[in-house]
């Protein structure tokens, strides 16, 4: 069935735990938030001995089928003071799952300053005090460190200065095959991380297997949907070319591509930010570039890329979608290659690139930075590295961040930094923003690739939209699905029922299995009731319901029956 490894850091102990029946069927963000809602009390600080990191990796982790190896991480979160899983992709989920380990849960806090690292090799749990050269290092020296002491093949987890110091915004970063750093990015999940006195979690490969209840089944439908996301347009070719910057220049044709601090909804640059221009960038500077990079073992999509300068050497990987939206157009920037460098150093910083783009935005309207600018923008991400009292306010998000400087327009829901689709634009996901248990969070229901059943700009049909696509995407969360492989899962819905099946032996109808998300959703928004989030603020910021939208003039005027139909 599976074990839970226990790790509490005031004891610097580990133990090992058979997993609770009703835990059996549960994985990822369902798992998270399942241990989360049971063990950890919903007023507690965020960053307090009290607060529970949780660890998981999807129920189909680390199995044959493409795109199920992403990991989940839970916690009570200090940005927006509710419950909050932020997932990602490299090698972790995948060692976890082949040794049958179903979550790793770190409680306490050490009675000493010293960061930590836990090395994890099958059910065998190390904590070591962590070398000193790590400390207040980057995520880039942090992995390159780790990797040379314990092999290319460790899956490594960490986090950067802003995790160390309990900044809001703090990622957590995970290593894929190639050392490349994947994030867990939003919600502040790093700055638990460093409350709990961890620097880094590596888990080394022991080369484990998935029991299947019958595995020539299982991979059957592997081999079916491998082949079906193969020859799709989008995840068997868009996505290796372009990556997820393929939507650049369509979210800006309907005016829902954050701007100068989402001012406008258009960017009259956005194709040189788009992902034709990345892809004929990489395919001219040659050298380290690179597109159709795979973020977990055996995923056919790769919509990953390496980026690099005009002499072909790597500025960083990944450049994303969401990371061009508001390091790019919403700071006013025009070119790649900017965007490339704010990318780097807000990753070695361990930050959240979503957070920071909406913070630097904030500060830029306050005077403390320009449009365009990508010196005075580095000079603010340098406070942060400084720990300056100016650093410590932009790192803890833009809420924080907007409060201290007064500002009018803050981009944030429950606390959480605006992803790249203005509300007011795409009405659908001002609604997810609102009424998600995660806050202002895209993959937790992203209505932009609905855009053709539901009008984006309309006030009608918001409501049972979201709603639909949060109790999906929470159930792929919850598989450890990518959310661009639900096509041939959403398709033919016997597809997740066999492979649950033939995985654990377990007949589901496919109403049960969505009943995974609904469950999780359901008790997602208990928590936050109980920590005074919900429904307190489920809502917007006040400027999207009264300021205009360039070009489209809208704003978010879905009435407020409408935006309660989401809510499970």
């Amino acid at each position: 069935m599976g074990k839970i490894i226990r790790i509490n850091m005031k004891a610097k102990s580990a133990s090992l735990e058979e997993i609770k029946m009703e835990y059996k069927l549960l994985g990822g963000r369902a798992l998270t938030s399942r241990i989360i809602y049971d063990e950890v009390p919903a007023d507690c600080d965020p960053l307090g001995e009290k607060n529970k990191l949780v660890i998981a990796p999807g129920l189909l982790g680390g199995t044959a089928v493409s795109s199920a190896s992403r990991i989940s991480v839970g916690c009570k979160s200090p940005l927006t003071n509710g419950i909050k899983e932020s997932n990602s992709g490299g090698l972790v989920a995948t060692y976890l799952a082949r040794e049958g380990i179903k979550a790793i849960i770190i409680e306490g806090q050490p009675e000493d300053d010293k960061m930590y690292v836990i090395e994890i090799e099958k059910e065998k749990v190390n904590i070591i005090p962590a070398d000193e050269s790590l400390k207040n290092a980057g995520t880039y020296e942090t992995t390159e460190r780790l990797i040379k002491k314990y092999g290319k093949d460790a899956a490594i987890m960490c986090i950067g200065p802003a995790g160390e110091n309990k900044m809001r915004a703090a990622s957590i970063i995970v290593t894929d095959h190639n050392g490349e750093l994947k994030f867990c990015a939003r919600g502040g999940t790093g700055a638990v991380m460093g409350s709990k006195g961890v620097k880094a979690i590596v888990v080394k490969n022991s080369r484990g297997s998935i029991t299947y209840f019958d595995r020539e089944g299982f991979l059957n439908v592997a081999r079916r949907v491998n082949k079906e996301l193969m020859a799709d347009p989008k995840t068997g070719d868009a996505y290796k070319k372009y990556g997820t910057a393929q939507i650049v220049n369509a979210v800006n044709a309907i005016g829902a591509l954050p701007t100068k601090n989402f001012r406008f909804g258009a960017f009259e640059h956005a194709s040189n930010l788009s992902g034709e221009k990345l892809y004929e960038r990489v395919q001219e500077r040659k050298g380290e570039g690179k597109t159709g990079v795979p973020c977990m073992p055996g995923c056919v999509i790769q919509c990953g890329n390496i980026y690099p300068d005009k002499e072909g050497n790597k500025i960083v990987s990944n450049l994303q979608y969401e990371t061009i939206a508001l390091v790019g157009s919403n700071l006013g920037f025009e070119d790649l290659d900017s965007v490339a460098k704010l990318n780097k150093e807000i990753n070695d910083l361990g930050l959240d690139t979503i957070e920071m783009g909406c913070v630097l935005g904030v500060a830029i309207d306050a005077g403390l930075a320009k449009f365009g600018d990508e010196e005075s923008c580095l000079a603010l991400l340098n406070e942060i590295r400084k720990n300056s009292i100016l650093g410590r306010v932009l790192g803890n998000g833009v809420e924080i961040t907007g409060k201290v400087l007064g500002a009018k327009r803050i981009p944030e829901a429950k606390g959480q930094g605006i992803p790249g689709y203005d509300p007011r634009a795409l009405k659908g996901n001002g609604v997810l923003y609102a009424t998600s248990p995660m806050g202002a969070d895209h993959t937790a229901g992203n209505a932009f690739g609905s855009r053709n059943e539901v009008n984006p700009l309309g006030r009608e049909k918001q409501g049972d939209l979201s709603r639909n696509l949060q109790i999906r995407m929470t159930t792929l969360d919850s598989l450890g699905f990518c959310i661009f492989a639900r096509g041939p899962l959403f398709k033919d819905t016997s597809t997740l029922t066999d492979m649950i099946y033939y995985l654990t032996g377990e007949k589901l109808t496919i109403d049960q299995v969505w009943e995974i998300g609904i469950n999780t959703l359901k008790i997602e928004r208990e928590f936050n009731i109980k920590a005074g989030v919900s429904p307190y603020r489920d809502k917007l910021n006040e400027f999207f319901y009264s300021e205009a939208l360039p070009p489209t003039g809208a704003t978010f005027d879905v009435p407020e029956n409408e935006v309660e139909k989401a809510i499970i």
